[in-house]
Order: structure tokens, then C-alpha cells, then sequence
């Protein structure tokens, strides 16, 4: 229950960032930027799942509906959650920096690797067999 009220109270920080600025001390600017340039890395990220996604849907016609569909939307919601995951560990990040805390840890990372092998990996499959 402790880790909803955590993502709720920092979902409100995504926009609100002045009231990280009441917590803690200001962190060496640098490791702010930092922060902000892993945030960057995953929005990048999250917009190339989202594309890879939409070049699924529109270049391989030939594949069965079920299956371009489902490989379409598996990228496009990967890239969501990514994006939203971007902002939530930034803010965490933050947040950790002006409390002298440790950096939060993660299994995001992991999780988005398995996703997209696993996507990649039925890609390989159904383009090699043929039978899209």
C-alpha cells in the first residue's frame, strides 16, 4: 500500500516540479542534469517503441491482421509505459538528490529488455516463416 501512496503523491510532483524544490537540499546541478538527460534517453526511447509500433501497422500489410495488430499495439504500449516510467523515475531521482538518499533501484529496465525481445524475437518468427 506504502509503494500506491508513493506513486500517487509523486504523480502529483510530474506537475509540479517547484514543490520537489521544497524537499531537501539543491543537488550539484550537474547530477540534476544528468537526471534530466536519462529522462531525456527515455522518452527517446519510449517515442522509438511508439514508431516501431506504427511502422509495423503500415509496412507489413501482408501479415495477418491478428498478428500485425498485436505486435503494433505490444510496441505502441511498451512506449507508453515507457514514457510514463520516464517521468516517474525522474521525479523519484529528484527527489532521492535532495534527500541525500540512494538512488531509487529499478526493474523497468528488465522488463523492457524482455518486451522487446520478446517482440523481436515473434518478429524474426512470423517474417522468416512466411506466414503472415
Amino acid at each position: 500500500m506504502r509503494r500506491v501512496s508513493d506513486f500517487v503523491r509523486s504523480l502529483r510532483l510530474w506537475f509540479a516540479p517547484r514543490r520537489i524544490q521544497e524537499e531537501g537540499e539543491t543537488p550539484d546541478y550537474r547530477f540534476s542534469l544528468a537526471n534530466e538527460r536519462t529522462f531525456l534517453a527515455w522518452i527517446r526511447t519510449a517515442l522509438a517503441l511508439i514508431a516501431g509500433g506504427f511502422a509495423v501497422d503500415q509496412f507489413l500489410p501482408d501479415l495477418r491482421w491478428g498478428i500485425r495488430v498485436g505486435l503494433s499495439l505490444a510496441l505502441i504500449g511498451t512506449g507508453v509505459l515507457c514514457a510514463f516510467r520516464a517521468v516517474h523515475h525522474w521525479v523519484r531521482c529528484e527527489l532521492a538528490m535532495r534527500r541525500g538518499e540512494d538512488l531509487p533501484l529499478s526493474r523497468f529496465p528488465s522488463l523492457l529488455a524482455l518486451v522487446v525481445g520478446a517482440v523481436s524475437v515473434t518478429m524474426v518468427v512470423v517474417v522468416a516463416s512466411g506466414r503472415g
